[in-house]
């Protein structure tokens, strides 16, 4: 990451993203992906983005267009990178939850999470917190989908 010290505007455009993120429908939004919406397969995932018209395709959709909008601002030189990555995690837990599909659903929808996953790809500090955020991830749903214990 660059070693430069982040600007004012960079805080201003952090502070900003964070007032987007507590508007109403984007709060109902983020609550159904990072905590509702538990997709097992590529499938429940693309069942969802299919589903055009319903609360759940809007709420998906709004989520991964917010992140990706703040990465891009990242990837793009709009937004420090340390700054906008000591200050958000969600974006890495919610890419987190769709690692084990993104190659097929990406068939399906190329540009799926890309700018997020890029920031993992050029920063180290976004690519150590993604892999702990796919342990979560992993723990999660193996809690969800117990393997049967063989006796």
């Amino acid at each position: 990451m660059d070693t430069m010290l982040a600007t004012n505007a960079d805080a201003q455009l952090v502070l900003k993203l964070y007032e987007l993120r507590t508007e109403a429908g984007m709060r109902v939004a983020r609550k159904w992906v990072t905590s509702q919406f538990r997709p097992q397969s590529a499938q429940d995932c693309l069942n969802i983005l299919r589903a055009y018209g319903s609360a759940e395709c809007g709420y998906l959709r709004q989520v991964e267009s917010y992140w990706e909008m703040a990465a891009a601002f990242v990837l793009r030189g709009a937004l420090d990178a340390d700054l906008f990555l000591a200050c958000n995690s969600e974006n890495l837990f919610v890419l987190a939850k769709f690692h084990p599909f993104l190659e097929e659903i990406r068939a399906e929808a190329p540009g799926f999470f890309t700018r997020t996953e890029e920031l993992t790809v050029k920063f180290s500090g976004a690519r150590r917190r993604m892999e702990e955020m796919i342990r979560v991830q992993e723990m999660r749903r193996s809690q969800e989908n117990p393997q049967p214990v063989e006796g």
